[in-house]
């Protein structure tokens, strides 16, 4: 007998136990899979628009036609109906919302919680008692506004290992842009005068800096102090050059959002241009996944929820179309107003076409690059014979010095394009220095017997930069693992290792191949095995540099691992312990003058 059909759903009964209060809402299909969570202010209406004759949108349709049941959560408030949907969004991720990535990786202005705070490019979790100004659109405007701040308010930017340890001044000291606190060059009040005025700048009040630099420039010039005059004069002139430069037609110290959609091709794009003290600082596109066939103005929906649920909101917020649905999301996340706005004056509209165009050029660029992608992985296929076009692309590369510190990396490419997050190192330990085969073999039973056991994703093609002698090992772990009908090519270096020359080695005793130097196929290989091999290299170094500090340090007599960690952790790293003088290592904790003498010599000899 045949099983079973499920029932379908039946929207007309559930619906009459839907209470009509703020909640939560999970559509649930086959399999338990969450299709959509949603939010409401009343929970029978919300849930009831998705069960009309007439839906929102194909796509809505077709999830509509999934459902096998509906699981509804009311809350006290709409705002713990939000804190809740947001939560529930990001641990389930449905398939049918429209998903942004965690917009944690903007980059932040940090002033730390020191005594003479530090000014420093920020990502991450913020610490307790720093102050944080942001977020920038990108990494680029984040770095140049520290460029200015150094060059008017100069505070410093080092590390508190390198603050902690000067015995004088440093090079951005002596062309003006610290004021040496580290050396006592500048007391603890006026340097935390230049701190409130820089801080100031960040939060948008640029014209009230200006003003009080004007009134300490005055007042140097009655006091006859005409040096502090001059660089009170000089720090107004750079901050007005800058606000002329970029405020571009306003006159305003504020803080905006534009915020502009755009579909093409069934693709949208979200590009977010930010404006802080009436300085455009630039524009950032983000693209949703989950969200094919769905409209521009749902993805903006999606996106002011999703980026203000975790960033703060600025004073006024910039959109082509300032619908009603905006205004009451924007309500429901914070407290503080936000004045949504569609533009009105010259300035505002060239903002918000150039956001729309950037949107635009974005989706294209895309469009394009995924094109190259998949011609440069047909061409692949076509070259190496493969079924299919390798969507999962691992590399493999051996790096070391005369067998010291061998370290193997594995680099990740997929649909074409570089997977950083997915690099992998791995110090290879136990084998004789030198052999490369050895190393190969031990970095892909690490590799690829968790994949074997079921842990990790399995490539479609593997890349081993090397000849015959590491392609045999390679394929002998595979086959012991289980993976050998995975396709994999060995790529060997031609003569004098010129690009375009290589060999690629097939583990079935096929003949070599050798590619046109133009080959669009032989350029995404060389593409992979260049960043395996940089990837590799770089930790190689690092490995290498880490074993050899340890030795010259545990080469002296006297210093053992407790004196050696306090060394190290005093004058961060062992460059600072070689650039020390006598008198700076008898500071630190257990180190003698007969032994700071010896360790400055045998360093430095």
């Amino acid at each position: 007998m045949g099983g079973t059909a499920a029932p379908a759903f039946d929207a007309r009964t559930f619906l009459r136990t839907v209470p009509e209060e703020p909640g939560v809402y999970r559509m649930i299909g086959a399999e338990e899979r969450v299709l959509y969570v949603g939010k409401a202010k009343n929970l029978k209406r919300r849930v009831s628009s998705y069960f009309q004759k007439t839906l929102s949108s194909p796509r809505i349709a077709m999830m509509v036609a999934q459902i096998e049941r509906v699981d509804v959560t009311p809350t006290r408030s709409e705002a713990e109906a939000l804190l809740l949907e947001n939560n529930l969004i990001k641990s389930l991720a449905p398939r049918y919302n429209i998903l942004f990535r965690d917009d944690k990786s903007y980059p932040y202005i940090e002033l730390s919680a020191d005594d003479f705070p530090r000014l420093a490019y920020h990502r991450g979790a913020f610490a307790r008692g720093a102050r944080y100004f942001g977020p920038f659109p990108n990494a680029w405007a984040v770095r140049e506004s520290i460029h200015l701040l150094q060059k008017t308010f100069q505070l410093r930017t080092c590390e508190n290992s390198v603050f902690q340890n000067r015995s004088r001044p440093c090079l951005l000291h002596q062309i003006k842009r610290c004021t040496a606190p580290c050396v006592g060059a500048i007391g603890h009040d006026a340097y935390a005068a230049d701190v409130k005025l820089a801080a100031r700048f960040l939060d948008g009040r640029a014209s009230e800096v200006i003003d009080d630099l004007s009134a300490r420039m005055h007042d140097a010039a009655e006091r006859l102090a005409f040096e502090e005059a001059a660089a009170c004069r000089d720090q107004v002139r750079v901050l007005q050059a800058v606000l002329h430069r970029q405020f571009v037609d306003s006159r305003k110290d504020e803080d905006v959002d534009i915020l502009a959609a755009a579909e093409e091709g069934g693709v949208a794009c979200v590009n977010i241009a930010m404006v802080r003290g009436g300085r455009h600082l630039g524009d950032r596109p983000q693209f949703p996944s989950n969200a094919a066939g769905c409209a521009a103005d749902d993805a903006l929906l999606a996106f002011v929820e999703q980026h203000y649920a975790v960033h703060p909101m600025p004073a006024r917020l910039l959109v082509a179309n300032p619908s009603a649905a905006l205004r009451e999301l924007l309500g429901e996340l914070s407290d503080t107003p936000c004045a949504l706005a569609a533009p009105r004056f010259a300035a505002e509209k060239a903002w918000l076409e150039m956001a729309h165009k950037n949107a635009q050029l974005a989706i294209q660029t895309r469009a394009r690059d995924t094109g190259r992608s998949e011609q440069r992985l047909e061409a692949l296929r076509e070259a190496l014979e493969l079924p299919e076009p390798p969507r999962r692309i691992e590399c493999f590369d051996i790096s070391h010095t005369m067998g010291e510190a061998t370290v193997a990396s594995c680099v990740v490419c997929v649909d074409g394009a570089m997977k950083n997050a997915e690099y992998r190192r791995y110090n290879i330990a136990g084998i004789t220095g030198g052999d490369d085969f050895a190393a190969m073999r031990q970095v892909l039973e690490r590799r690829y017997g968790k994949v074997a056991a079921g842990e990790g994703l399995c490539p479609d093609l593997i890349l081993i930069d090397g000849g015959k002698g590491q392609v045999s090992a390679a394929r002998a772990i595979l086959a012991e693992v289980g993976l050998e009908s995975v396709a994999m090519v060995g790529v060997a270096k031609g003569e004098g290792r010129k690009p375009g020359l290589e060999s690629l080695i097939f583990p079935d005793g096929r003949e070599a191949l050798h590619l046109e130097p133009s080959a669009a196929a032989l350029h995404l290989i060389q593409e992979i095995r260049d960043e395996a091999h940089r990837f590799a290299i770089t930790g190689h170094r690092a490995r290498r540099a880490k074993a050899r500090i340890g030795s010259r340090l545990e080469d002296i007599p006297g210093v053992g691992p407790s004196r050696r960690r306090n060394l190290l952790a005093t004058f961060g790293g062992i460059d600072g312990v070689r650039n020390a003088t006598v008198e700076d290592l008898c500071r630190v904790e257990g180190i003698s003058a007969a032994l700071a003498q010896r360790i400055h010599d045998q360093l430095r000899g």
